[in-house]
């Protein structure tokens, strides 16, 4: 399997609380279930993705940490979930310490790109599984561990909250991915903004909506991820929200997101 043939994401805003956790899940679920292989790496210290996929603590023996930190080999970590074609490495409270413990490594920002591409060169000859993507949930800040993960990433893929200011807190981003690529990663692109939490009861979101397709026009997707209980329920069982209530309006949404993504990058592979 040759590089080019793995996609990498990184589902990245320094925001907490906008959908980055329930977008890696429930994309990758979608994506999944198209006949797409998927690999979430959890890069979050809170292993929110890992619990939502029913990954207890007990089973995360070797996580992404141990990854950048102690150079363990990618698929040593990867663990399969009840998601046939979803696998993920899980994340959990060790990652809060990546940033001092990397702080005198002059490559520490290239750690999980190396693992990464170790992996997928090292897939066909020892039998191992071959992902379609691989989607990065990012920390809620623009830390060490989000580097990372841009640097590692074809794209990056933004979610972002309809509420006010949603774009002040994106121009932040757009900053930092910039800085990624004059220094870092010079192929990182803006792969799409998707519009979470959307009320199509509240006015706000429709401005926010209006504003947001006004600065990045056809960066963002058509599709928009609507606010769904069902959504926010689905992790405490283990399971995402397509597993859990594939019916709800948060799980067709995720389906439709999927098709509009894919449509991207078969334009993009066109090109």
């Amino acid at each position: 399997m040759s590089i080019s043939k793995t996609r990498v994401l990184a589902i990245a805003n320094q925001k907490g609380g906008v959908g980055k956790t329930t977008t890696s899940i429930n994309l990758g679920t979608a994506l999944a279930a198209v006949g797409r292989n998927v690999l979430i790496i959890d890069f979050d210290a809170q292993g929110n993705a890992s619990t939502g996929l029913g990954v207890t603590r007990p089973e995360r023996k070797l996580t992404s940490y141990d990854v950048v930190i102690d150079n363990v080999f990618l698929g040593d970590a990867v663990i399969h979930t009840l998601v046939p074609r979803l696998d993920i490495v899980p994340g959990d409270e060790n990652l809060s310490g990546v940033e001092t413990e990397l702080s005198s490594d002059s490559h520490r920002s290239y750690r999980l790109r190396d693992a990464i591409h170790l992996y997928i060169k090292e897939a066909a000859e020892r039998v191992l599984p071959e992902y379609d993507y691989v989607l990065i949930d990012c920390p809620p800040a623009l830390s060490s561990l989000t580097i990372n993960a841009m640097t590692a990433a074809n794209s990056i893929l933004v979610p972002l909250q309809c509420e006010f200011l949603a774009l002040e807190g994106l121009s932040q981003l757009l900053r930092t991915v910039e800085v990624v690529r004059s220094g870092l990663n010079p192929d990182l692109d803006i792969q799409g903004v998707v519009l979470t939490m959307y009320d199509r009861r509240n006015n706000l979101s429709d401005q926010v909506a209006d504003e947001v397709r006004s600065v990045l026009g056809a960066k963002v997707y058509n599709t928009v991820i609507p606010r769904n209980v069902r959504l926010s329920e689905a992790p405490s069982f283990g399971k995402p929200a397509l597993l859990y209530d594939y019916r709800c309006p948060g799980s067709e949404a995720y389906i439709r997101l999927a098709s509009e993504m894919l449509q991207r990058e078969r334009k993009l592979r066109d090109a």
